[in-house]
């Protein structure tokens, strides 16, 4: 890993991995543990699996536990989440009591003792009732600008005993009696789904997929639900398609066990009926590979998002120089630099007009392509995540 890390230099800000090691030296020996909800599935995991033994590499003794939950209580989770991002939805008093329990359950059963701890989201928020000392950091990675009160209200009441909480964003942060700190998430460049792929590889993988090259490809990768606005993509691709003969792809997971989810995804098979253009993939959680030869192969990339915290499929096709053209919701308007790196939008007809001008610019694309990847380069690599967590301890641990 050390090794690995050396490898950075070359896509990082120069300087960095040298500023890393120094950094590191002024905590080396202390413990970070990391606490989540699951280990697969979502951006938090996926830069947890990177950071975690990059730390380890620099000396810090970084574990990461995840919640002994079961069915019941994954759905009020995912029930209070919605809630938080403004969904008309809260948990009742059965679910809120199912949610105690499992934080208590697994408090039981985990080593909670570290010098700094960081819990990951709501799901395991309660664990601060069972602290057992170090410093407690509670990470909010989703956009809860406007929650339910209610559901507000029931995961605050945690929350205070933290000493710290972080966000994404500014407009994500609420009111608290603790101090509060903004840390974006990052994207891995050396990671399977970041690295670079020969034409070769892309074309194999896209003709597995079913998807032929032979015109512009619009993509919009997101899990199926009805924050990510599939049916609104849809929309947008039919009015480009009646300037520029093009293709869209909807490729995303999370239908299985998702009521939800299985029923936004029969909406959008309606929608898409009779037009051989529109390809909609199920992708299992970790398709890396397919993920990262999609991204390259697309001409546009589209976010039509309602709601959302931070894309790291933003970041990740930006990275691979991808003009996106994205909503202005949550973190897409400080993801995508306007008129720069992509366009934000507010409308599905404002989606159409800027594929069309792309469409039409093919100088404009890759200018554009260009500076997203440098505006990533600078500001969204997992160095940048690591450089912020060890100032972190440095602040709060440090001897």
């Amino acid at each position: 890993m050390a090794h690995e890390l050396d490898e950075y230099r070359d896509h990082a800000p120069k300087g960095t991995v040298e500023f890393l090691y120094r950094l590191s030296d002024q905590v080396a020996g202390h413990s970070f543990l990391h606490i989540s909800a699951g280990r697969y599935g979502g951006g938090m995991a996926e830069i947890l699996r990177r950071l975690i033994p990059m730390l380890n590499t620099l000396g810090i003794n970084a574990r990461w536990e995840v919640l002994a939950g079961d069915q019941e209580f994954f759905q009020a989770s995912r029930r209070l989440a919605n809630s938080l991002q403004g969904q008309d939805d809260h948990l009742t008093d059965q679910m809120q009591e199912v949610y105690l329990k499992i934080n208590a359950r697994t408090a039981q059963s985990l080593n909670l003792d570290a010098d700094l701890v960081m819990v990951h989201d709501p799901p395991p928020a309660a664990l601060i009732e069972h602290r057992k000392g170090g410093k407690w950091f509670w990470r909010c990675y989703l956009d809860i600008a406007k929650p339910r009160q209610h559901s507000w209200s029931f995961l605050r009441r945690f929350l205070v005993g933290y000493d710290a909480a972080i966000f994404s964003l500014p407009g994500f942060a609420h009111r608290l009696p603790i101090p509060q700190f903004l840390i974006s998430p990052s994207i891995d460049p050396l990671s399977e789904k970041n690295r670079p792929m020969a034409r070769v590889e892309v074309n194999q993988v896209l003709s597995r997929l079913g998807i032929a090259r032979d015109k512009p490809i619009l993509l919009q990768l997101a899990r199926f639900e009805w924050f990510k606005d599939p049916l609104g993509a849809i929309r947008a691709y039919r009015l480009v398609r009646k300037h520029h003969n093009c293709r869209l792809v909807l490729a995303g997971s999370g239908v299985m066990h998702d009521p939800e989810g299985e029923a936004v995804l029969a909406q959008v098979h309606e929608a898409a009926a009779g037009d051989p253009d529109i390809h909609i993939l199920q992708l299992p959680p970790e398709a890396d590979v397919e993920i990262n030869a999609l991204q390259r192969a697309a001409t546009i990339i589209l976010q039509k998002s309602f709601k959302e915290g931070f894309s790291l499929a933003v970041t990740e096709a930006m990275w691979k120089g991808k003009p996106v053209i994205g909503s202005t919701a949550g973190g897409l308007a400080a993801q995508i630099l306007d008129g720069v790196t992509g366009y934000t939008v507010h409308s599905v007809e404002g989606v159409a007009f800027r594929a069309r001008h792309l469409l039409n610019n093919p100088g404009l694309l890759q200018r554009m392509g260009g500076a997203g990847r440098e505006h990533v380069r600078r500001n969204f690599l997992v160095t940048r995540h690591l450089s912020d967590y060890l100032t972190l301890m440095r602040l709060f641990v440090s001897r």
